[in-house]
This record gives structure tokens, C-alpha cells and sequence, in this order.
């Protein structure tokens, strides 16, 4: 058996190292698709393109709109003397932000009233809109508690001294800077690793269906389970490797720390390419075609990928989706990157999500493996 196995490994290896261009589909776009990712996949909203209308045209409003100018998170891309062009800006898309200051701002501030600040916003990206309009706050907010500040050491020295004040101390655990980019490149890892695994194991044996050579490989003395050990555990090896590779790219290139065990994530990487390789084996006993095998993947990847807190908060979903996400091996798998990369955890905090999956990983092997020997038959 051993000998057999040994020959089907070979055979396998060399299908797949022969041809150049495969050699390149195997290790290449995974690298290229880790730097772009690892740049494009953020949750900060920065350089949002924004049109000015300053009606009061004081030293106080220009005052106000330097600070937006300021800020990394604004744009001004027009400044406009029409409310009706604020809306053709938006309509177009030229901006996604608006500030109208209108006349008397400065006026009801040096008389102590409330000064008021219209922001419009293009809401058909409610997350853009809502970070949007939490910058203006945050700007606006410390602009008035300067402006009285400021007003109080003028006229009443005295009383401005008195004045309590509160001062927020922030102390981000795991990640000072609060980098998106630490969060979801080990996110990216595991999409990539689940993309990769499953497409390679699902169009490996129905290539081999479909082209007829299934047939010619069952009536050779190879048996059904060495067919199965043969075709499963290059893609193993082969994932285990890009995983290293593009862990390496994240680590070095991006600089996200790693602050755990390598074997803790090399333990966690196992559970989970066993676990895709199970779905893989699972689609092409359910495809007859490469066609028929790469929808189904599809159909697979993006749901798994959506329900796995990536981008997405689970907390966040509907009770109803957030229970369907403990059905998902890259949930866990997740878990174990963040909290290998930031948090430097070990087994003894990730064992529930190393349980899971290697719960997950032996069931869709044991039904993948029952319904291949049955579409054999």
C-alpha cells in the first residue's frame, strides 16, 4: 500500500510541478493577491471628498473649515456658493460630504448661542456615512470647546481657570495604533488559504472524472483510499506551504506583529486545510463537470467567507446568521490568526476553536470520503 501510495504522490507531484504556468497558479497569486488585499481590505475612511458653502465668510468660519482641510479624513474638493450645486456635486459622485456654515455662525457664537452646522452626506454608503458624520462630530465638537475656551481667557480669565475639564486616556490593547490593516491581514490569510485548498482538491479528481482517466486509474491495483490519500495530501502540503508563504508577507512586508507560537498557528493551519479539504472532496462528489465544481465552490467560498467575521462583525448579524456562523470552519480559524498574530494566545485560550474545527474537518472527510467510494460504485 505504502508503495502504491508513494507512486500516486509522485504522480500527482509531478502533474502539477511539470508546467510552469501551474507552478506560478500555485504560489504566485496568492502573494500578489496578499499585497493587494493587505492594502485594499481596511475599515478607515480616509480622503472623503468634500464641498464647502460658507455663507458667514468670517475669520470664524474659515477658522472652522481649516480644520477640515486639516484632518486626514477630509477632502475639500469644491468650494460652492449655491446650496442647488452641493446637490449635482453628490448626484455625481464628484463628493460625499458637505458643510453648510450659514450666515450669522460667528455672530451667535460671540453672543454665546448655539451656532449651527449643516452636514450632508451621500448616505447610499451607510458605513461611509456614519464614520462621515462621527468625524464632523469629533472636529466640531473640539472646534466649540476651544472657541469658549479661548472666549472665557478673554473676558473672564479668572473663571476660564476654574473651568473642569476631562482628559481621555486611551489604552488600545493588542494593537496601539488601532491599524486596520493588523486586522485583516491575518483575515486575508485564512480567505486565501480556503480559496485555494478547496478549488485545488474539487478540480483535481473531477479533472480526472472528466477526462476519463478516473476509470483507467480505478481498475489499476490503486485502491479507492490510497486514490483518495493521493489526491488530497499534495494539496495538503502545498497549503500548508502557501500558508507559511503568505504569512511570511504579512509579517514582513506589512509588519503586522506575530506574537504567538508558530506551532499554535502551524497546529491551527492543519485543522483547517483538513477541514477545506473535506468541502473540496465534498464538491467533487457532487460535480461531473470542472464547470459544475467551480460554482459550487463559489457557492461555498462566499458564504463562508461573509459568516467568518472578516469584514463584517458576527455580533453584528441577526441572531438567526450569527448562529449559522459556528457551521464555519473559517470562523474559527479566524480567531486563531488574530489571536496568534496580535494577542500572542496559545492552546490553552484557542482550544474551543482547535475542537471545532478538527470536529468539522473529520465529519465532511468521513461524508466526503463515504459519498466518493459511492459515486465510484
Amino acid at each position: 500500500m505504502l508503495n502504491r501510495l508513494r507512486g500516486m504522490l509522485i504522480k500527482e507531484f509531478i502533474q502539477v510541478f511539470r508546467d510552469t504556468r501551474t507552478r506560478f497558479l500555485l504560489f504566485g497569486p496568492p502573494i500578489v493577491q496578499m499585497l493587494v488585499f493587505g492594502y485594499a481590505a481596511t475599515l478607515d475612511i480616509r480622503h472623503i471628498p468634500t464641498a464647502v458653502l460658507d455663507y458667514d465668510h468670517s475669520q470664524v468660519s474659515r477658522d472652522l473649515v481649516s480644520r477640515f482641510t486639516a484632518s486626514p479624513y477630509f477632502d475639500v474638493a469644491a468650494r460652492v456658493d449655491d446650496r442647488r450645486a452641493i446637490g449635482d456635486l453628490i448626484d455625481r459622485g464628484d463628493v460625499t460630504a458637505a458643510l453648510q456654515i450659514n450666515a450669522g455662525f460667528a455672530q451667535d457664537l460671540r453672543k454665546g448661542r448655539p451656532a449651527q452646522l449643516q452636514v450632508i452626506v451621500d448616505a447610499s454608503d451607510s458605513n461611509t456615512a456614519l464614520i462621515a458624520v462621527g468625524y464632523v462630530n469629533q472636529i466640531a465638537a473640539r472646534f466649540a470647546q476651544e472657541y469658549q475656551q479661548d472666549r472665557l481667557l478673554r473676558t473672564s480669565p479668572m473663571q476660564a481657570s476654574r473651568l473642569p475639564s476631562v482628559v481621555l486616556d486611551r489604552r488600545p490593547w493588542y494593537n496601539i495604533d488601532l491599524d486596520s490593516q493588523w486586522f485583516f491581514v491575518p483575515g486575508v490569510i485564512g480567505n486565501l488559504i480556503l480559496i485555494m485548498v478547496v478549488s485545488l482538491t474539487a478540480f483535481a479528481i473531477v479533472r480526472e472524472r472528466e477526462i476519463g482517466t478516473l476509470e483507467q486509474i480505478m481498475v489499476t491495483p490503486i485502491g479507492r483510499l490510497e486514490f483518495i490519500l493521493g489526491k488530497t495530501v499534495p494539496f495538503f502540503l502545498i497549503g500548508l506551504f502557501d500558508t507559511a508563504l503568505i504569512s511570511l508577507v504579512g509579517t514582513f512586508w506589512f509588519g503586522v506583529p506575530f506574537r504567538g507560537s508558530i506551532g499554535v498557528l502551524a497546529m491551527g493551519a492543519v485543522l483547517f486545510i483538513l477541514c477545506m479539504l473535506g468541502v473540496g472532496l465534498f464538491i467533487s462528489t457532487i460535480s461531473r463537470t470542472q464547470q459544475q465544481a467551480m460554482v459550487s465552490g463559489f457557492f461555498f467560498n462566499m458564504p463562508a467567507i461573509t459568516f467568518s467575521g472578516f469584514g463584517t462583525p458576527i455580533s453584528s448579524m441577526p441572531e438567526e446568521m450569527q448562529w449559522l456562523t459556528y457551521l464555519n470552519p473559517l470562523r474559527y480559524f479566524l480567531e486563531v490568526l488574530r489571536g496568534v498574530y496580535l494577542k500572542g494566545v496559545g492552546v490553552d485560550v484557542l482550544w474551543p476553536q482547535m475542537a471545532a474545527m478538527g470536529l468539522f474537518g473529520v465529519v465532511m472527510l468521513a461524508i466526503s470520503v463515504a459519498r466518493f467510494q459511492k459515486s465510484l460504485d
